[in-house]
Formats: structure tokens, C-alpha cells, sequence
């Protein structure tokens, strides 16, 4: 019998998601504005997400709940550090560290792992699905606001072991459905997606106000370079 979990967590997330897409770091993403100091933190943070989502994941991979959504063809751990390479250097590992929302982040998938497994389904779906979902529209906006070549800086965009994106969506979805779980389960997986919404949300918050710290330096730049240039 078929859960709909698919459906009642896209219905169950509608206004989180609404909430993220409003973050003034995201709406200025998605306007084009990118800034390559800042991104190349979201790809910062996102490593450390994925490295202790997957860890978990893999760890309880035979747990009832999540054997049936473990693809690893999604895992984008290797992904991000292919982008780390190109942002940071092949020394990359020596240069970045979780900021605290992170660090907030992967503490409750660590949690969640050890004492409630089946609640990683909730961060795979938020996480993943968006990422297959929304992946490529992101993908052309980064590659066009930083003047980036070919996939150089966003292999996190490409599934590369995915050969159709539609097909494996409906794949997902129909292990979603079928998840041997209950409906007190089906809520906890529901309020832990909103969860996962709001860790979300509160690294990009850090890293808006990483942008407009650099906004505001490059503005006193010009106008100290206006001044002298009057002086």
C-alpha cells in the first residue's frame, strides 16, 4: 500500500520552501548575482553536508526505511571536491572549515543517524531533489554570473551516473511511496524536512551576510578610488 510520502512531503515543505526561496543570498543567486568568494563557501558548506549525510546514509544503508532510497549515484561528495579544487587550490582541505550553521547542520544529521535513521530520509529529499530538480537552471546562473568555463566550479550540478533526471525522479518518488513506515513515522519524516528547510535557510542567512560584507568593502573602495582621483 502505497504511503503518498512523495506528495505529502512536497505539500508538507510548500511554505519552508516558499521561505528559502526568499533569502536575500538565494533571490540574488537566482538574479544573477553571484559573488565567487561567497559561493565558493556554499560549496564549502555544502562538502561538509554531503560528507555526513552520505556517511550516515551509507552507514544505515540497511535499515528498512533507507535501503530503499540508497542511490548512491546521487552522492555528491566527490562532486564537491572537484569544485573545492578549482575554487581553492589541490591544498583545498587546509582553507575551509563549517561556519556555525553548518556545523548546527551536520550535528543534527549525526543525531539523527545514530537515534532515528529513517529521519535521513528527510534530509535526502530536501537535499537531493532539489539539487536533480533545480540543479541545472542554478548551474547556467553560476556559470554565467562568475564567467565560468565548461564545468569547471560546478560538477556539484552534474550527476554524471543519472542518464535521465524525469526517469529517475519517478524512480525516487515510487521508493518514497513504498517505504515500509507509519503514519507517526510519515509526520516525524514531514517536521524533519521543514528542519532541514530551516538549517537550510540559516546558511544561506551567514552567507548573505558574507555578501554584503564584500559589497560594502568594494564600495568604499570605489569611493575612496573617486575621492583621491578629486583630491
Amino acid at each position: 500500500m502505497s504511503t503518498n510520502l512523495a506528495q505529502q512531503l512536497r505539500e508538507g515543505t510548500t511554505k519552508s520552501h516558499s521561505m528559502a526561496e526568499n533569502v536575500s543570498f538565494v533571490k540574488s543567486f537566482l538574479g544573477g548575482v553571484v559573488d565567487k568568494k561567497t559561493y565558493r563557501k556554499l560549496v564549502a558548506n555544502l562538502f561538509f553536508v554531503y560528507s555526513v549525510l552520505e556517511e550516515e546514509i551509507e552507514k544505515n544503508k540497511n535499515h528498512t526505511a533507507i535501503n530503499p532510497i540508497y542511490f548512491v549515484e546521487l552522492n555528491r561528495k566527490d562532486s564537491l571536491c572537484e569544485d573545492l579544487q578549482y575554487y581553492y587550490g589541490s591544498n583545498w582541505s587546509q582553507y575551509i572549515e563549517p561556519s556555525l550553521a553548518t556545523q548546527n547542520y551536520i550535528n543534527r544529521i549525526h543525531e539523527i543517524g545514530k537515534n532515528q535513521p529513517e529521519l535521513l530520509i528527510a534530509h535526502a529529499y530536501t537535499r537531493y531533489m532539489g539539487d536533480l530538480s533545480g540543479g541545472q537552471i542554478l548551474k547556467k546562473i553560476a556559470q554565467n554570473a562568475m564567467q565560468l568555463n565548461g564545468t569547471n566550479g560546478v560538477s556539484f550540478y552534474n550527476f554524471l551516473s543519472i542518464k535521465d533526471d524525469k526517469v529517475f525522479k519517478i524512480k525516487y518518488r515510487d521508493a518514497l511511496d513504498n517505504l515500509p513506515i507509519d503514519e507517526t513515522q510519515i509526520s516525524q519524516i514531514i517536521a524533519e524536512a521543514n528542519t532541514a528547510f530551516n538549517l537550510n535557510m540559516q546558511i544561506f542567512q551567514e552567507l548573505n551576510s558574507n555578501l554584503i560584507k564584500i559589497m560594502v568593502m568594494l564600495l568604499l573602495n570605489t569611493i575612496g578610488s573617486f575621492q583621491k582621483k578629486l583630491s
